[in-house]
Formats: C-alpha cells, structure tokens, sequence
C-alpha cells in the first residue's frame, strides 16, 4: 500500500472518529484516562482531543510532502495510537457513566442512612426533654398536654427507626450484590 493510501486510510479514521465524538454524549473524558505523553493537552472535552488528531494528521501531510521518513514514521505511530485511545473511551463512556451513578446512588444511601440516624438522636433527645419537663409539671392539664406530646414522638421515633431498618437491609443488599 502506498503512502496516499495509508494518509486516506487515516484521514478515513479520523472522520468516523470525529462523527463518534459528535454523538457521544456531551460529558467529556477525565484528563487522567489519557497518557501524558500521548496528547500535549489536558482538556475534558473529547473534541479538543480530536482536534489535536487533525493537527497531528495534518502535519503528517506536510512531513510525507517532505519526505522525513523519521518524522512521518513517528506521527503515525502518534496518531494511531491516538485515534485508538479515543475510540476506547468512546467505547467506555457508558460504562463510566453507569459506574459513577451506582456510587452516587450508594454514597445517597449512606447519606440517608446518617440523616436517619441523625434524626433519631434527635428524636431520642426531645422524647428525654420531654419526659423531664413531665416530672417537673404539678398541674394535670400541662402533664396531660406534655405526655401527649410525648405520645407524638414516640410516634415519630417509631417511625424513624422503621425507615432506618429499611435502609440498613437496602444497604445490606447492595453490598451483597443483589
């Protein structure tokens, strides 16, 4: 094969690769996933790293034009290499987006979960106010009003701590992957 036909065969690739980038979804790559020495930039945007590509190509061109065997060597090899660390996030992105909603939605959980047990040492706090306050009341009608205060929550309680086994059985079934 010839060397135009290997400039087209690439120019080919960075097209299809550029009409992925256009599909995919706007988030962008986390700058880590790419080699320091693979792209000069540090972008979330999957179009700059494209971007990049067609520099890369173009200058390839210009090299072949000017028969630098060395150099023409090198930025194909570049770009190869670049066009397929872009098709492999491409390829993952989903999977990384799925990825981080799971821990987003386990890292929900444990937050409900610590909300949950925040309101029940709240709630066990105001029931021991109350019960002090009741052994302090001489009248009947302010001891009747305080133990039906009391009644609502211990109500409340009850109701708090039914939510948190719930959320301790959820968490429980996550964790052994069910």
């Amino acid at each position: 094969m010839n060397t135009g036909a290997l400039l087209q065969a690439l120019q080919h690739q960075v097209q299809q690769l550029a009409q992925a980038i256009a599909d995919a979804p706007a988030s962008g790559a986390m700058p880590p996933r790419f080699d320091h020495q693979l792209f000069s930039q540090r972008d979330s945007r999957l179009s700059h790293y494209l971007i990049e590509v067609e520099k890369n190509l173009q200058q390839l061109k210009q090299e072949v034009d000017k028969n630098r065997l060395e150099q023409v060597a090198f930025l194909a090899e570049r770009i190869v290499a670049q066009i397929t660390a872009l098709q492999r996030e491409l390829a993952t992105l989903n999977l990384r987006k799925m990825n981080t909603s799971a821990v987003k939605t386990n890292s929900d959980i444990y937050q409900t979960l610590a909300q949950h047990q925040d309101y029940e040492r709240r709630l066990q706090e105001m029931l021991r106010d109350k019960e002090s306050q009741l052994v302090q009341q001489t009248t009947l009608i302010a001891q009747q009003q305080i133990q039906k205060e009391l009644a609502v929550l211990e109500g409340r309680l009850m109701r708090c701590r039914q939510a948190l086994k719930r959320i301790e059985k959820q968490i429980e079934r996550r964790e052994s992957g069910l």
